[in-house]
């Protein structure tokens, strides 16, 4: 694919988790986290993105985020499910993005704060001003989104690259 490919980047993280004894990376959602999640699919099929790809975290919370999610999705994209998105650096995720195939024009992450948030932040440098005041004034709860822009090959992808067209969270 050549340089001037169109690319989108939709950053969505987990929805809110539960507190139970145990491991971190096995907490399940809490029930409001149920439903925000199903509330974040809705206004993704409302946007009508054909998902080329899923990377999602292994933590239980990702994965049941993304499995409410998919359920309102037109289209079910491929789903990895990538160890290195679990308490990843903004660096981490995009070291993993520059290994994405060339073929793949739209895609979602589902992850973690502060990476999700964080990389959203490094990748947009100059942002939108409407979206990055918005995302600013909102900050990256639990079960938001964020839609960035991007043109050229993911190898490329890198701080300041992409463009922040959207930032939403269910509780507005």
């Amino acid at each position: 694919m050549s340089v001037d490919v169109s690319r989108r980047i939709v950053l969505l993280r987990h929805a809110k988790a539960d507190w139970p004894d145990g491991a971190d990376h096995d907490r399940p959602l809490a029930e409001r986290g149920r439903k925000d999640a199903l509330v974040a699919g809705d206004w993704l099929a409302a946007r009508r993105i054909n998902f080329d790809l899923t990377l999602c975290s292994t933590a239980v919370r990702t994965r049941e985020t993304w499995k409410l999610v998919v359920s309102r999705l037109e289209h079910r994209p491929k789903t990895v499910y990538e160890d290195r998105l679990y308490e990843a650096s903004p660096g981490e995720i995009i070291a993993v993005l520059n290994e994405l195939p060339e073929d793949c024009a739209e895609l979602l992450v589902v992850g973690h704060n502060p990476g999700i948030q964080g990389v959203a932040e490094v990748l947009t440098g100059a942002a939108e001003p409407e979206a990055a005041t918005h995302m600013e004034r909102l900050g990256f709860p639990t079960s938001a989104v964020a839609v960035l822009a991007f043109d050229g090959d993911w190898k490329a992808l890198q701080p300041g690259s992409a463009r922040l067209t959207e930032h939403w969270a269910p509780h507005e």
